[in-house]
């Protein structure tokens, strides 16, 4: 028998784990992995798949090649059920079969309202005003038998977050579950399997409440409060099957609730926790007390939001940082250097001072001066208090807060190198891409984008993780999307998110997406139409299928997708944009002043006519897709209108622009706006002209940074891609390196070159959007990238220049990990490629320009000779007497 691939990572639906599954035909999906190299060129010709449903196997035998998201073969499933799946391929020249997968479990959730049997469970006495303190809920029931327990479960949400525990431990190990929705339209529930923390005789579930997003104050300028309710609730249905029935332990009147020793805890403004208000002795989590100020809980109505089992994984603690180094302050203070900015919380094993004592710790990005740099924080607080009782207080950490620091100011306390240490937040998704080459300042510039990332992924992919905003701006993750669903598997998390963005969408007659989502800003920053950032509704769906192969993003997405395009844009006479609507455009020009960010080279109606055209062309292509040939027809015919439009508006008959900008020139180069080749040849040397001109200097704002150095290698500029990429001056890249980050800034001169903090309201150290970068990275220097949605079929056109001698790829495909690593040793270039099962890949070679088609699955090695040393380093366009001297690195 011919070697076989092995089969893994058997998975369902774009859900994270496969327990608690919303979806009663969830369809599956599996990867390979081969064991050796000799696989080559195999391909899948048909499946088996193996479905235990009770005291029944179902056998099914499938003739296919898919192995991406195939359909349920059985009936089904019900709410709570639980069956077993397993796959196995045939596939080579024989058609052999692989050897079967492991058993995964499958367990649906309640998918059913009727399900939910629980109430709304609050305090006894309604809070007023606000911040909220937290609150503590516990409940104790009776298990007569434990060797009766066939299972146990526990689906729980809350009006805030929640953090529940049964006997004394902790209920999974999530973090400000369950997360941020748009909580009018849609309320995320958990599933915890909880059999192991039950025994026999009295048991007790204990959850405490905050906050969470969900009361408290969002947005900036202070923000507004209560923007989804002002009263925090409880919501817990426990369900213990035995062999003689189901018990069910609900949410309701029998609860006692009692306020938390957490006085309050705020995204923005952190946590106070004063240990005076425990009791001493006792462990509220493990008994019933006999503590008389526990009083009745009050219910409430029940949300009439949709309660829904996320696809999206928890957010949890990732990774432990150690400090690096305890500074004074010139003022005397004592600050905690952690070395990398990160997104999370400060863990403290112990702590024990004099009762009354107020320790603070005080939480900022970077130092100013050498002292702790708030002021980019605007007004919140990111202060965690604590109160001492004069006990020693255990493992401390914040419970329901969150703050983006490497900096920590600590009152009160005496830290050291070994006494606390910082936990990473993020939502916990699966790492699938990693980049890395000859050039330790590139890589450094992809590990900060890949931190930025993890600290904005949290719950919702937002702009900023520290200051009062932390918001899930819609342009921000348009732009980044494609380098992120490359570093990490987002399909569920940003699939989840689009959810919300159409709910709220089509919640309104316009049919504007918000500019953030969830929508907290409707009171100060009413919706209007915009390009870039409303054009997520369209764009962003289409990156998640070209790289998870998934079309059911798209049906579910398709209304939102129309709806913008028919209704919310705002047209002129020429049905291109009107022109009389402000654009945000090219957001964050590097020429923009502090004040006026929006200020850019530019202009705004260009970049949304640009957008606009693109955008109408992918929601044809996406229309015929679905099979929407009608719509299809109208966009494509609305397409060419607008494109020929476009160039009478902009372009000249010989390729040049009106908008004589970096920003212009890529967004007609890359997204395909011009006619012929003259034109695109003159475009292309207008483009690096202006380049070269601004001495390789970063030029380009929120519309233009993203694609610059992609359009500047499709017109065949590489050396100046490469040239960019590595200049070291303010605008480039590579200054905030210079500067000491560990991520990604929102302004290329956050930090000025003097080590001031840039003076303009809106500065953030932690920004993922002009670290879109990295798709670049990933696509033209390393060389890989797709040719068919899920990467089934995908191009290998590795493109070297600059300094740089070597890079490679490693990404797990939705088929299996692809490997992909070139080396240039003087003027032969050699490259060495790993194709997962089932795929293909079109591998084309830089000098030779040798094509090879459908390239099978295995291990391929290529050669091919080509001088990197070529038009480099390219020359910035100045009068011979300002020569500058090299300022690349």
């Amino acid at each position: 028998m011919s070697a076989q691939p092995t089969i893994i990572a058997l998975t369902f639906e774009q859900h994270a784990t496969g327990r608690g599954i919303g979806i009663a035909s969830p369809r599956i999906s599996w990867k390979f992995a081969a064991n050796n190299n000799t696989i080559q060129n195999w391909e899948q010709s048909a499946y088996d798949l193996e479905i235990i449903r009770g005291p029944v196997t179902e056998d099914y035998h499938i003739e296919s090649s898919n192995s991406l998201l195939v359909p349920w073969p059985s009936r089904h499933l019900q709410s709570r059920e639980i069956v077993q799946v397993r796959v196995r391929s045939y596939g080579g020249a024989i058609a052999a079969p692989t050897d079967w997968s492991p058993w995964k479990t499958l367990e649906c959730g309640l998918l059913k309202r009727q399900d939910w049997t629980a109430h709304a469970i609050s305090h006894s006495v309604k809070q007023d005003g606000g911040p909220l303190r937290p609150l503590r809920f516990r409940k104790s029931f009776r298990v007569k038998s434990i060797a009766d327990v066939i299972r146990a479960r526990l689906y729980i949400t809350s009006l805030g977050v929640f953090q529940a525990y049964i006997n004394g431990y902790p209920v999974g190990d999530h973090f400000l579950a369950p997360g941020w929705t748009s909580y009018h339209h849609r309320l995320n529930y958990e599933v915890f399997d909880i059999a192991s923390l039950l025994h026999e005789g009295e048991n007790t579930i204990a959850v405490e409440v905050a906050e969470g997003w969900y009361a408290t104050r969002l947005g900036f300028h202070g923000g507004k409060r209560f923007i989804y309710g002002d009263d925090m609730a409880l919501i817990a249905q426990l369900e213990i099957d035995s062999e003689h029935g189901r018990e069910v332990i609900i949410s309701d009147s029998s609860w006692k609730s009692h306020t938390s020793a957490l006085i309050s805890s705020e995204i923005y403004d952190g946590e106070i926790y004063d240990a005076r208000e425990e009791v001493e002795g006792e462990d509220w989590t493990t008994h019933l007390s006999q503590d008389h100020s526990w009083s009745k809980v009050r219910e409430i109505e029940f949300p009439k939001a949709n309660l829904i089992s996320p696809n999206a994984p928890s957010v949890r603690v990732t990774q432990a940082v150690q400090p690096v180094d305890i500074i004074t302050s010139p003022s005397g203070k004592t600050i905690v250097d952690f070395g990398q900015n990160l997104v999370g919380r400060i863990r403290i094993p112990s702590i024990q001072v004099p009762a009354d004592t107020i320790i603070t710790l005080i939480h900022a990005e970077v130092l100013e001066n050498n002292e702790l740099g708030t002021r980019p924080l605007r007004i919140a607080k990111c202060t965690d208090t604590i109160i001492s009782s004069g006990r020693e207080l255990q493992n401390w950490a914040p419970r329901f807060t969150f703050h983006g620091f490497r900096y920590v100011q600590i009152t009160n306390w005496t830290p050291t190198l070994t006494n606390l240490h910082a936990e990473v937040l993020h939502t916990d998704l699966a790492r699938t891409g990693t980049f890395k080459s000859s050039h330790s300042m590139i890589n450094k510039l992809h590990e900060n984008a890949t931190w930025s990332m993890r600290g904005n992924f949290l719950s919702i992919p937002t702009d900023c993780p520290q200051r009062d905003e932390r918001l899930g701006w819609t342009g921000d993750i348009q732009i980044f999307a494609p380098s992120a669903s490359f570093l990490y598997n987002t399909a569920g998390m940003l699939s989840d998110w689009l959810e919300d963005l159409s709910a709220e969408q089509l919640a309104t007659e316009e049919g504007i997406p918000p500019f953030v989502v969830p929508d907290v800003l409707s009171d100060t920053w009413p919706r209007f139409p915009q390009a870039i950032w409303d054009d997520v509704a369209v764009l962003l769906p289409w990156t998640l299928y070209q790289n998870y192969g998934d079309v059911k993003i798209l049906e579910r997405q398709y209304e939102s997708m129309v709806t913008w395009l028919d209704r919310g844009v705002k047209r002129g006479k020429d049905r291109l944009w009107d022109d009389e609507l402000f654009q945000l455009g090219d957001w964050l020009d590097p020429t923009a002043p502090p004040e006026n960010p929006g200020n850019s080279r530019t202009d705004g109606t260009f970049v949304a006519d640009a957008y606009l055209v693109h955008v109408t062309r992918i929601l044809g292509d996406i229309s015929g897709i679905l099979g929407h040939f009608e719509n299809e027809a109208r966009y494509k015919a609305e397409f060419l209108d607008l494109k020929g439009r476009f160039q009478d508006k902009y372009v000249t008959k010989e390729g040049y622009l009106v908008g004589d900008t970096q920003t212009a020139l890529a967004l007609v180069i890359w997204f395909d706006l011009l006619d012929s080749k003259t034109q695109l040849i003159n475009a292309g040397a207008r483009l690096a002209r202006l380049v070269r001109k601004a001495k390789f200097q970063v030029s380009t704002g929120f519309a233009g940074t993203p694609i610059i150095t992609h359009a500047l290698c499709k017109v065949g500029y590489v050396q100046l891609a490469y040239r960019m990429l590595q200049e070291k001056t303010c605008p480039s890249w590579m200054f905030p390196i210079t500067m000491g980050a560990t991520t990604i800034w929102e302004r290329w001169d956050s930090m000025r070159a003097d080590g001031s903090i840039n003076p303009g309201e809106m500065t953030s150290f932690n920004h993922y959007a002009l670290g879109s970068i990295v798709n670049w990275l990933h696509k033209d220097v390393a060389g890989v990238s797709l040719l068919e949605p899920g990467w089934k079929r995908f191009l290998v056109k590795p493109l070297p220049g600059g300094t740089v001698t070597s890079a490679e790829v490693r990404y797990d495909t939705a088929f299996g990990e692809l490997e992909c690593r070139w080396t240039l040793d003087g003027e032969i270039f050699r490259l060495s490629l790993f194709v997962p099962p089932n795929t293909s890949a079109q591998v084309v070679l830089p000098g030779d320009g040798i094509a090879i088609t459908n390239v099978g699955s295995g291990r391929h090695d290529f050669e091919s000779k080509f001088d990197c040393a070529v038009g480099w380093p390219p020359e910035p366009l100045e009068p011979p007497m300002f020569n500058s001297e090299d300022t690349f690195v």
